[in-house]
């Protein structure tokens, strides 16, 4: 009997292609997916995707979905309490590990780990140390598809917001940015590929701006503002 795996579910590209690499090694049941949903927004965090499109997902994918919902700005301790309750209800399903489609963020990863075993999980990073440029050309060789729904406006201007990933997108990123976006600089929502069903049906609508407030490092530092654009997906 193989082990009971937990997926955590980004609606991106990463996830996707993570979660290809593990089906096609067939060594874990993916019992359930798990998204992290902006509880009052109903999006998912970071990305901005709405969970209509999300559901539609997991509906292609042919897996359940569970939805962790987060308040607008969860305090570390309240993101910490939903975390340990929702992962304690999972784990009384007989799932032992938890998969992520993470890349090369040490901290982050340690993270992960180190939660994971306090409860007696175990993490899985089937993308870990890979080339972020081999990656993103594997993952349009396998003829997924995926739309960008998130840049950071320091890397970005609003025009790569809604622009589907493909050579020419790639060919146009920064110098500084990843082909990944491993760092942040952009997020994104596949609709189509290998271990989908059917496509996921939408149309593009407004770009919008968000800004939010720069941590400050000393008192005397100015106020600052990172600037976000998120094109918004609109459920066929």
């Amino acid at each position: 009997m193989k082990p009971k795996a937990l997926f955590n579910w980004s609606s991106g590209k990463d996830s996707s292609l993570a979660l290809y690499k593990i089906l096609k090694e067939d060594q874990y049941e993916i019992s359930t997916l798990l998204t992290s949903i902006n509880q009052e927004f109903q999006r998912i965090s970071m990305h901005g995707v709405h969970v209509s499109l999300l559901e539609k997902q997991a509906e292609s994918l042919g897996i359940p979905l569970i939805k962790m919902e987060l308040p607008k700005e969860p305090s570390m301790e309240e993101y910490q309490q939903i975390m340990s309750k929702t992962m304690t209800e999972i784990q009384a399903q007989g799932i032992t590990h938890s998969i992520f489609g993470d890349i090369f963020l040490e901290d982050l990863r340690k993270y992960r780990e180190d939660q994971l075993n306090v409860i007696g999980m175990k993490a899985l990073f089937p993308l870990w140390k890979q080339n972020t440029t081999d990656l993103i050309r594997e993952f349009l060789d396998l003829g997924f598809k995926t739309i960008v729904t998130c840049v950071n406006g320091s890397y970005f201007d609003k025009s790569f917001a809604g622009r589907i990933i493909d050579q020419q997108f790639i060919d146009d990123l920064p110098e500084n940015v990843d082909p990944c976006g491993e760092n942040g600089e952009f997020h994104t929502f596949t609709f189509d590929g290998p271990i989908f069903k059917n496509p996921v049906e939408f149309k593009i609508g407004e770009t919008v701006k968000k800004t939010y407030p720069k941590p400050k490092t000393s008192p005397e530092e100015e106020d600052g503002e990172y600037v976000f654009w998120f094109s918004d997906l609109i459920l066929r």
